[in-house]
């Protein structure tokens, strides 16, 4: 199934709810979805870069990066990171660098957009908190889907009939 969000949402009209269209599709995988991790955190990839290492199961990173644009919270190393840690993807409100080599990991990403400086490396952040941007609030626990037509939030896992 191409168009795995339309399909979701056609089927699931009273529990989806979309993200406003702002994000780009980087990753190799252009469909992902899984249980949502939450991580917010401005300018400083330092818990990306935690998490990552951990074990994802198929679950996916979102991240409160402030919708900053001057600084990449996501680069090929951790991208490639968090494909052989199993995760499914990440989600950035942010920037992300080093597209070319994140677009050939197994790992769904979307952003806002790219920019070519690392971020500052100072441990600062929060872990499973609630998010909200995009119109959308992001729970620990509850789960994400996003394809090439943009990003949804659901309160329980769904499954196309």
């Amino acid at each position: 199934m191409d168009d795995l969000l339309p399909e979701l949402c056609d089927q699931f009209p009273e529990l989806v709810q979309v993200v406003e269209p702002m994000f780009g599709n980087f990753g190799g995988r252009e469909r992902f979805g899984g249980e949502i991790v939450t991580l917010k955190a401005f300018e400083d990839n330092s818990l990306v870069r935690e998490q990552v290492a951990l074990a994802g199961e198929g679950r996916v990173l979102v991240v409160d990066g402030g919708g900053s644009m001057r600084k990449a919270m996501l680069g090929d190393m951790l991208a490639e990171k968090a494909a052989l840690n199993g995760w499914a993807g990440i989600i950035i409100y942010g920037a992300i660098r080093d597209v070319n080599a994140i677009s050939d990991t197994d790992l769904g990403v979307q952003a806002l957009g790219t920019h070519p400086m690392k971020t500052e490396k100072k441990g600062l952040g929060e872990l499973n908190v609630d998010l909200t941007f995009g119109g959308v609030t992001f729970k620990p626990g509850q789960y994400v889907y996003a394809d090439n037509n943009g990003i949804l939030v659901s309160p329980e896992k769904l499954e196309v009939k």
